[in-house]
């Protein structure tokens, strides 16, 4: 392709626009410019007047030091010849304030009777018992125009003896400024035109070949590949319009040859974010994608040519004549004993217009995991069913022999009772953790977090236990001796403690130990309770946290358990954004382990 010389290139176009865009950065620099130059005049402005302030503190010092009699002028008649010198065009007025805040001297000769009463100002009394300059800028109501008003010390001998308070006609600055912004102003909006019209005259040159293919594209994407670009010049735009022209005549060659193919393609593509296999008219198959042969287990090079029947492993019930009728999902089980693995194939024939079948598209999905919980769902509402039955089966029982006259019997009666109350206890308690448990579920919950001394609060809960053990087992303390603070929810924590530490008292054997340690992690700390019980099998070790589960069921149930203790502990440990696990060794005891999230640096923040 013959390159193009710089003068007829994009690149000029370019750059002539980034020259406007330089002309339009000169423009910040000015009103940057301006902002500066305001701060100069006003730091010009107060300096000259806070110079002048300081010649006339050493003038009102000297007179206010100096003795008096009868026959010199008084004070006020001092300080006022100083103060008619003091004029200025800059000055509105001038007083002089005493270590009592009463005015002895003022420059402004209608206000003379204001001499002899004292001042109100807060920036003059803070400047009498400081000692320190004070100033402020504000619009005065009576003019409407802004004002700089100054406060300064006249000190001896390190004793503030009086003030000065000056009130300048800052709006001259202003004023200064309002003529500097007028002639930017005046300079920014010729050179925005300019910049204006410039801009259109250039973007024409290159948005107009540029719609033209936007145009073609719009065609070509109806199949219309009768026009053609119009070629404006011989630039880099130019060159893409000659080569736009000649896509469209290899696009309208290719495209009867590929019309079949699309049709093919369109059936797959349609289908590829699941594992997708094609096959030719007699089942075989000739396409698999990378998501089938994974979900398969089998190499892409080595299913091809295979029938598709053969490599889904359904030779004994179905033929490839059965698949191309098929309107369902066809369920292929693939589960084993140690785990299960589930796949849903659906069925959808290649054909022409003709009605001529040029294969089969299948379509894989892996829905082990949804068959899953339709499994742990039907294992729940049994779990349910049978921990309410035998409670209910229990009472009805008792109910009926205290019915038929068990009441009347002093001794069986009382046993019969507490018996009817202990299984309806147990099923109260049931109930309460379903319910909680539907509320983890559901979100249906809000944690009352505060920040909680971790230390004492499992010092507190392991107390409790402590007073009112009835067998005989030890507690051993592994805890810091200084405060963890922690964001917890208290009450909800208190069930996971109760929960597990009620656990290690239940299978601990009598002169047993359980062992409390918390300890501190880069990002949390870690807690833990160790029993010396019977221990937990590996193999049931990872199930102690799901619903319902128990390692001995008849024990667990003689003892008053749900079986949801641990799984609403796990619940409410991954609320708290921690984690929740369990080592055991059989015959030597179970360690029940959780995480809380935890800052070192949290103490460091009240400092």
């Amino acid at each position: 392709m013959k390159r193009v010389g710089f003068f007829r290139s994009i690149q000029l176009k370019f750059v002539l626009i980034y020259v406007l865009l330089i002309l339009f950065a000169m423009q910040i620099i000015g009103v940057y410019f301006v902002r500066e130059l305001e701060e100069q005049l006003l730091t010009n402005f107060k300096n000259s007047l806070q110079e002048r302030v300081n010649l006339l503190e050493y003038n009102l010092r000297e007179e206010m030091l100096k003795d008096r009699t009868e026959e010199t002028p008084t004070l006020e008649q001092d300080i006022r010849r100083i103060l008619e010198d003091f004029a200025g065009p800059d000055v509105a007025e001038v007083r002089v304030i005493d270590h009592r805040s009463r005015i002895i001297g003022t420059s402004d000769s209608n206000r003379q009777g204001i001499i002899g009463q004292r001042i109100t100002d807060i920036g003059v009394k803070r400047t009498l018992s400081l000692g320190a300059e004070e100033d402020k800028m504000y619009v005065d109501q009576q003019s409407n125009k802004r004002i700089w008003v100054y406060t300064s010390p006249i000190i001896s001998n390190r004793e503030v003896i009086g003030a000065v308070y000056l009130i300048g006609k800052v709006e001259t600055v202003f004023n200064q400024m309002e003529e500097i912004n007028a002639i930017l102003f005046s300079a920014t909006a010729l050179a925005l035109g300019l910049t204006a019209i410039l801009g259109v005259l250039l973007a024409r040159t290159i948005t107009r070949p540029i719609t033209d293919m936007r145009r073609q594209a719009v065609a070509l994407g109806k199949g219309n590949f009768s026009r053609k670009v119009k070629v404006y010049g011989q630039d880099e735009i130019g060159e893409l319009a000659i080569t736009f022209n000649n896509l469209t005549k290899r696009l309208q060659e290719a495209q009867a040859t590929t019309e079949g193919e699309r049709r093919k393609l369109s059936s797959v593509l349609s289908y590829m974010t699941d594992g997708v296999i094609a096959t030719d008219r007699k089942g075989r198959v000739i396409l698999i994608n990378e998501p089938a042969a994974k979900l398969l287990s089998v190499s892409r090079e080595t299913v091809i040519s295979q029938p598709i029947t053969h490599l889904l492993g359904l030779e004994k019930d179905y033929t490839f004549d059965d698949l191309l009728n098929e309107q369902d999902s066809v369920i292929l089980d693939y589960s084993n004993d140690d785990e299960p693995y589930i796949l849903r194939a659906n069925f959808s024939v290649i054909q022409k217009d003709t009605g001529f079948v040029n294969g089969l598209i299948t379509v894989l999905h892996d829905i082990t995991e949804q068959e899953k919980i339709e499994m742990d769902r039907r294992e729940f509402v049994a779990n349910v069913s049978h921990e309410l039955r035998t409670p209910l089966t229990t009472m009805r029982s008792y109910l009926e022999a205290l019915a038929d006259g068990a009441w009347q019997d002093a001794d069986i009666a009382p046993h019969f009772l507490d018996v009817t109350q202990t299984e309806t206890e147990r099923m109260i308690r049931l109930v309460n953790d379903l319910l909680q448990l539907s509320k983890f579920d559901s979100r249906d919950y809000q944690l009352t977090k505060k920040d909680v001394d971790f230390t004492e609060f499992f010092n507190r809960i392991i107390d409790r236990f402590e007073m009112t053990k009835s067998q005989d087992v030890t507690f051993k303390r592994k805890l810091p001796r200084y405060p963890i603070y922690v964001v917890i929810d208290t009450d909800k924590l208190t069930q996971v403690l109760d929960n597990i530490i009620s656990n290690a008292l239940k299978y601990s054997p009598e002169g047993g130990q359980i062992t409390f340690s918390v300890e501190e992690k880069s990002d949390k700390i870690e807690v833990s309770v160790r029993d010396q019980g019977m221990g937990i099998p590996q193999k049931n070790l990872e199930r102690i946290f799901e619903r319902f589960y128990r390692v001995d069921r008849a024990r667990s149930r003689k003892m008053g358990g749900t079986g949801l203790g641990l799984a609403i502990a796990k619940e409410i440990i991954t609320a708290h954004e921690g984690h929740i696990w369990a080592t055991s060794v059989e015959g030597k005891g179970t360690t029940i382990f959780f995480t809380l999230p935890y800052e070192l640096s949290q103490e460091d923040d009240w400092s």
